[in-house]
């Protein structure tokens, strides 16, 4: 059985502000900032060869958020990324290579599996975390990390997805 299906991510990355730029935005330049935090990202996504069961599926940005952990210094930046594939019942493979580069700023992903999936197989390059029966997937990418530039990520789904 084969069905399309929507693969959810979210990522997270961390900033050292001191002059508290985005504290400083009437909310008016904060919606015009997410607006190219947004087209920013796309972009790079855009150059990022992203296959879902040997296919290309095309990652979209559905939303930016931008706060604050505890001061204007360490403002956060969220991408909620979504990318439709084909989803087959039973084992899915998503891999994603993109340019090798030291990671400017930290940053966290989040994967979340409908209640029917799990995580099998994860090669993402740095330490990863599953949790909630293995249908959660987070990872870390400290500020300074060399990124390879290669994500693997193997999950089975036990039934159809609607």
């Amino acid at each position: 059985m084969r069905e399309s299906g929507w693969i959810d991510e979210t990522v997270v990355f961390d900033y050292y502000d001191p002059d508290h730029y985005y504290a400083s935005l009437t909310r008016d330049e904060l919606l015009e900032e997410k607006e190219a935090l947004a087209r920013n990202m796309q972009f790079y996504l855009d150059l990022e060869d992203v296959r879902l069961n040997g296919k290309p599926c095309f990652p979209r940005v559905l939303d930016v958020d931008v706060g604050f952990r505890g001061s204007m210094d360490h403002p956060y930046v969220v991408f909620t990324i979504v990318f439709k594939g084909e989803l087959v019942e039973g084992v899915n493979v998503f891999e994603d290579r993109y340019e090798e580069e030291v990671a400017e700023y930290g940053y966290r992903v989040y994967w979340i599996l409908p209640p029917t999936g799990r995580f099998t197989e994860v090669d993402v390059g740095v330490p990863y975390m599953l949790s909630a029966n293995n249908r959660i997937l987070v990872f870390t990418v400290d500020a300074g990390v060399r990124v390879r530039g290669y994500e693997r990520i193997v999950f089975e789904i036990e039934k159809r997805i609607n």
